[in-house]
């Protein structure tokens, strides 16, 4: 895990200009943060728990909307919600919910402390929320974490198109991996975590004219275990972010057991970034909504 370590604690992905929002939740027109916190009272105090308004308010509010919500519960009925929801519910939509009352930021560093907490490392969860997260994703979430940002930050993007580097760091990855007999792991963390996001797409565009395989197929030939899951999650998220997501949704509700936490962790963390263009994908991928494979999975209300 150490080289892993090293090349997820090197990434600051610089993405270019300001990456498009295709959220499902957005601002509600005519919020009353009042009102919704009577709901949400008369919700926790109806007797067994009226589920279904507390999923009609706190999952069509945004964050900034659902904290003006506690605020004025907790106003209201001289309690927090937070807490008063943890009493009221439980399983899967205890989790979806206390998802949402924290901010992407403050639900992404959740996981990952979770992930690396106790014994044993989840790197799944790690690999995923590091290499698919922004630049300012990342340092907002380091800022919560209260992680000091690394030595090592990737460029940031140029308008200027630098076709010489561009060339040298293909034939650099080509040297250091297909070309050689064993791989130079460090020349190919060290272009990886320290080029901006459009430099590398064009990288690994030039690559094909040196090696015979695309980038994908060269790190699965290269390098195995987490270091390969790293690499090839950042190639693929530089591709396509919402196609990442919407194949590990997909992945994650094949069979009779549904990976219930990635479907959680996913629907949660992207719902006010990008779940809209990651449903599109997912219909494109499977055929099938978004909404109707998580209801014939029964993993969780959303």
């Amino acid at each position: 895990m150490s080289l892993v370590s090293e090349f997820l604690g090197q990434l600051s992905l610089s993405m270019g200009s300001t990456e498009p929002k295709y959220p499902t939740v957005i601002p509600v027109s005519n919020f009353d943060p009042d009102k919704d916190a009577a709901r949400i009272e008369t919700a926790i105090k109806t007797k067994g728990v009226d589920e279904a308004t507390i999923i009609d308010v706190l999952t069509k509010r945004t964050y900034y909307q659902r904290r003006e919500i506690a605020f004025a519960y907790e106003k209201r009925a001289k309690k927090d919600m937070i807490t008063a929801l943890k009493g009221a519910l439980s399983g899967s939509l205890e989790s979806v919910i206390l998802g949402l009352m924290k901010s992407t930021a403050q639900y992404d560093a959740t996981e990952i402390r979770g992930s690396i907490k106790g014994l044993g490392t989840d790197e799944e969860t790690l690999i995923e929320i590091v290499c698919s997260r922004s630049s300012s994703e990342l340092s907002e979430i380091k800022t919560v974490y209260k992680e000091c940002e690394s030595d090592t930050r990737r460029a940031e993007p140029s308008s200027v198109v630098d076709y010489e580097k561009i060339d040298e760091d293909a034939r650099a990855l080509y040297d250091a991996g297909v070309k050689r007999k064993g791989t130079d792991v460090a020349t190919w963390i060290s272009i990886m975590s320290e080029r901006s996001v459009p430099h590398l797409q064009k990288v690994f565009n030039r690559y094909k004219s040196y090696s015979p395989y695309d980038m994908q197929e060269s790190i699965r030939k290269e390098v195995k275990g987490d270091l390969e899951k790293s690499f090839l999650t950042l190639v693929e998220c530089f591709e396509n972010k919402q196609l990442y997501f919407a194949t590990r949704l997909a992945e994650a509700m094949k069979g009779k057991s549904a990976k219930e936490k990635v479907v959680t962790r996913i629907m949660v963390s992207r719902c006010e970034v990008d779940l809209m263009k990651i449903r599109t994908e997912f219909k494109s991928l499977t055929g099938k909504s978004l909404y109707q494979t998580i209801s014939v999975s029964r993993t969780t209300l959303y």
